[in-house]
């Protein structure tokens, strides 16, 4: 029973209204928050990454060439000979 018989519940469109608002007023605030903390961070923190991978790829790619270009002869070194064990002419 209501104690006031003058008063009457809120409806529950008008809770559920509320509810809303106060839920709108939260979203602000998160997205507010991740716009002012969350993505600078985030901006900063990506660029270091990508100059790492960078310099990482660059390294890569020095030894794949260096592994496809052959070392220069040695001055020392016997001339090379066929398959038949005959010196090249």
């Amino acid at each position: 029973m209501n104690p006031n018989p003058g008063e009457s519940k809120q409806p529950w469109q008008d809770r559920l209204h509320e509810a809303t608002a106060h839920v709108e007023e939260d979203l602000r605030r998160v997205i507010s928050y991740i716009n002012d903390e969350v993505v600078p961070d985030v901006r900063r923190h990506s660029s270091e990454a990508l100059r790492v991978a960078a310099q990482e790829l660059r390294k890569l790619a020095e030894r794949l060439e260096a592994q496809r270009t052959p070392p220069p002869p040695r001055p020392d070194a016997p001339p090379e000979s066929s398959a038949e064990g005959k010196p090249k002419s």
